[in-house]
């Protein structure tokens, strides 16, 4: 996905340096993106991927650990993980519901993709993935209704869990 981007965030220059000539696009069962996404993944699963993103893509049992990893294990400190959201195991604290985060779809989308989706209004990078997930509940026979109400369904309102450095970054200039 977006292969034409390389999705180098030289923020985290020190700690997950960009190989030169690799590309951090999306890849995998569940896709990941930028040189820390492939630098935190790998050192979790033991393997090289800020070298050598192309691992990803090359080799279907690591793209499932990466998807697999990346599903269960929380972001940040005090954050969810997107299976504990998806299978209701959440509880929004006081302040997740003053950012208007709520258990549902919405919230799972903010937990893997933050301000990338989230938190922008009707945009369409997040009715994608809504319709990639009503179009599968439909091929499963699961009525469209235990998705849950509109405001479940988005995160079009709800503050994001994460600000991506490359966002803060730009946004402060």
């Amino acid at each position: 996905m977006s292969p034409s981007k390389l999705y180098c965030d030289d923020y985290y220059k020190y700690t997950y340096p960009c190989t030169p000539g690799a590309s951090y696009h999306g890849r995998g069962a569940l896709p990941i993106y930028w040189n820390y996404n492939y630098g935190e993944t790998g050192d979790a699963l033991k393997v090289d991927l800020l070298n050598h993103p192309e691992y990803i893509e090359n080799n279907a049992t690591l793209a499932f650990q990466a998807a697999l990893w990346r599903w269960m294990t929380p972001v940040k400190k005090h954050q969810p993980s997107a299976h504990d959201v998806f299978v209701g195991n959440w509880k929004p604290t006081k302040n997740d519901t003053l950012a208007k985060r709520v258990p549902g779809f919405g919230a799972t989308m903010n937990v893997l993709y933050g301000d990338q989706v989230c938190g922008q209004g009707d945009v369409d990078t997040m009715n994608n993935i809504i319709s990639h997930y009503l179009y599968y509940l439909d091929l499963m026979g699961v009525g469209r209704e235990e998705a849950g109400p509109h405001e479940v369904l988005t995160c079009e309102e709800q503050k994001p869990f994460t600000v991506s450095p490359s966002s803060a970054s730009s946004s402060s200039s």
